[in-house]
């Protein structure tokens, strides 16, 4: 079942395309990627699937029905994103957790008991009365993630959170996103520029280059037989074979 699909999505300036997106399927309990360039038209992609931007043309559909101007902040609510940058309030790290549960009704005790949990799945439980301004940017993403996660929603946007972390905090916290992903099987939308992230994680991914897709498949067939010398380049062959995660 494919509980997002995007149909004829086009955004364009007068002088260049920035998405121009035939078709596009989240399959339910999947993790879709979606690599490229800076520029290539990803992150744009995100924006619209997650109602966050409008495209001049095209439809988006959850679990098989248009999302239309009604319909909109509904199905919103059942989605959750990640920016690059954490986008924390000036409050504490368990305030800011509770906060998306508060604005969606949630009992204030229940939505204690749901920010603490998260926060302890993410090893930042010891950080609870902290104020955000004072953690580390691995720990505000740590952070950022329990408050998506605390929602519980169906769909999970990514929008190259690791790209600002150091190397070690970065492969850390991939393997417990991983691990969580696994658990909860929340679909899940994950843009990035880096091939190792894709390969982690991902069961199927798209690359796009100027807002056009110019390969699809699971993230293994695109590193074993890139069809274009841009796909190549995006993934960084021959350098990349050499950097893969021994895990994987």
């Amino acid at each position: 079942m494919y509980i997002i699909e995007g149909h004829d999505l086009q955004i364009k300036t007068r002088d260049r395309t920035i998405l121009q997106v035939k078709r596009v399927k989240l399959e339910q309990g999947r993790v879709f990627a979606v690599i490229g360039p800076n520029g290539s038209g990803k992150s744009t992609l995100l924006r619209v699937l997650a109602l966050l931007q409008n495209p001049q043309r095209g439809t988006i559909y959850f679990k098989g029905k248009p999302v239309d101007k009604k319909a909109k902040i509904p199905v919103r609510r059942k989605m959750a994103v990640v920016f690059q940058e954490p986008l924390l309030l000036d409050a504490t790290v368990r305030q800011n957790v509770m906060v998306g549960l508060n604005l969606r009704g949630k009992d204030k005790i229940t939505a204690k008991k749901k920010a603490d949990f998260w926060l302890d799945r993410l090893k930042v439980s010891h950080l609870s009365s902290n104020w955000a301004r004072t953690l580390s940017g691995g720990e505000a993403q740590r952070v950022s993630l329990a408050r998506a996660f605390a929602l519980e929603p169906e769909v999970l946007f990514l929008d190259e959170p690791f790209s600002n972390l150091d190397t070690p905090t970065r492969e850390d916290l991939l393997v417990e996103l991983s691990e969580i992903l696994h658990n909860t099987g929340i679909t899940t939308f994950f843009v990035s520029h880096n091939f190792e992230e894709v390969l982690f994680l991902a069961s199927h991914a798209m690359a796009l280059l100027d807002g056009l897709p110019i390969q699809e498949g699971h993230p293994r067939e695109l590193m074993n037989n890139p069809k274009s010398t841009e796909l190549a380049r995006i993934m960084g062959v021959p350098e990349y074979k050499k950097k893969i995660f021994k895990t994987i």
